[in-house]
């Protein structure tokens, strides 16, 4: 009888440890599980962050190489206008390519508005106030009814200065991209860039 005894308590031990190894193997696979799950979003999520910064990155490297060119063309163009003016030479063509530069100029700023960083917007403004001043006194100029400090030398010293101050604006655009690491010192505006009325 007590052999007996124990031999049904020892079945019962097995069949119970058999069926709590289940439970319990079944557990710890489901939590394996569940952790492996939780890497693999975590990894996945951080891949999507970093294709997300690759691709604001690529985003704003485009929008600044086509503000830069815009800027370029549109100070160009307006320095040579000026001295077609100068010369007395402007013609309805030369006004027409003017105003072209002009407004894929408006275009790309109008774009980089919605991408460029808080720092590289600053320097954009401060450029197309620049521009937009330089260009006022120019066509007063082409007009015969000059702005009081809208003479030829003037505007071409605010263009000059704006040239100067478009590698400011290029310095800020490469340190936010990363590009140069080194600190950007600003300056303050040219004096010829202080905005005024057109």
């Amino acid at each position: 009888m007590d052999s007996g005894l124990i031999a049904l308590g020892a079945a019962v031990v097995g069949v119970a440890g058999t069926l709590l190894a289940t439970v319990l193997s079944q557990r710890m696979l489901a939590r394996v599980q569940a952790a492996q799950f939780e890497r693999e979003q975590r990894v996945d999520r951080t891949r999507w962050l970093r294709e997300q910064e690759v691709a604001e990155l690529a985003r704003r490297r485009e929008c600044y190489a086509a503000a830069n060119a815009a800027y370029r063309r549109y100070r160009i163009g307006l320095m040579s206008f000026l001295w077609l003016v100068q010369r007395s030479q402007v013609t309805p063509e030369e006004r027409a390519t003017l105003e072209e530069v002009r407004n894929v100029h408006h275009t790309v700023f109008a774009e980089a508005q919605m991408i460029a960083s808080a720092a590289v917007l600053a320097q954009l403004d401060i450029m197309t106030r620049g521009m937009a001043s330089a260009y006022a006194r120019t066509m007063r100029l082409a007009e015969g009814t000059p702005h009081p400090d809208g003479s030829f030398e003037e505007i071409h010293t605010r263009l000059t200065d704006l040239t100067q101050r478009a590698d400011v604006m290029r310095a800020v655009m490469r340190a936010d991209l990363g590009v140069d690491s080194t600190p950007v010192a600003e300056r303050p505006s040219p004096p010829g860039l202080a905005p005024g009325p057109p």
